[in-house]
């Protein structure tokens, strides 16, 4: 694998890729982490997606084993692990490639066509977890804050979304530090959703994805 695309964009954007033996030595050091399905990452300069990637297949695996035996369970719990990875990136080619990665190890894992519900369930929900835009300044291509939906699974087969401006998340520590003018306040006093959805079904997700072709997303 190439791990420049071109030195105009070393130059521009610092863009080099990680290759494949140095990310499972990094990710081995939170193997834990990584083997648990609803923990979430985010990757602040997610190019292509290796990290991510390797990350899902990670979790697709721990889904595998305890959850092999239900074919329900099985796809509620893999379009969980999806859920579970976020991005951020400046360059469009890298997001769509992102994207269509991750789609593409879970479409291999489940052998999914393009039409089937839980592909365009996860292609919604990458489109809203691997965000264009800068992580340093934590605002999308288009200047508006950053954020991320924060996905869980409910069990029988309902999904809870809250959405939450990255710069809050990223103060969250700053805020319960001890000795910081707010550390007697709960979290839950500082840091409220700017948006709670109600349950949603693995179809309703796939609906939010607009009828779009999941490759298109």
């Amino acid at each position: 694998m190439d791990y420049v695309r071109s030195k105009q964009r070393v130059a521009d954007h610092g863009e080099v890729f990680t290759p494949a033996w140095m990310v499972d030595a990094m990710l081995d050091l939170v193997g834990g982490e990584t083997e648990r399905i609803d923990s979430r990452f985010l990757e602040p300069a997610c190019g292509s997606g290796n990290f991510l990637v390797r990350i899902l297949q990670r979790k697709l695996a721990a889904v595998d084993l305890k959850f092999g035996q239900s074919d329900f369970e099985r796809r509620h719990y893999a379009l969980l692990a999806v859920m579970s990875a976020y991005g951020i990136e400046l360059l469009a080619d890298n997001i769509a490639e992102c994207r269509a990665n991750m789609l593409e190890v879970l479409a291999d894992y489940l052998k999914l066509d393009v039409q089937d519900e839980l592909n365009r369930a996860a292609a919604y929900v990458l489109s809203q977890n691997i965000v264009h835009g800068d992580a340093l300044t934590m605002r999308t291509r288009d200047d508006q804050p950053i954020t991320f939906a924060e996905w869980g699974y409910l069990g029988k087969g309902k999904f809870q979304r809250r959405d939450f401006r990255l710069h809050a998340l990223a103060m969250s520590s700053t805020f319960t530090a001890e000795g910081s003018l707010f550390a007697h306040l709960g979290k839950h006093e500082i840091f409220t959703p700017t948006r709670t959805c109600p349950p949603m079904t693995m179809s309703e997700i796939a609906i939010a994805n607009g009828g779009a072709s999941a490759e298109a997303v």
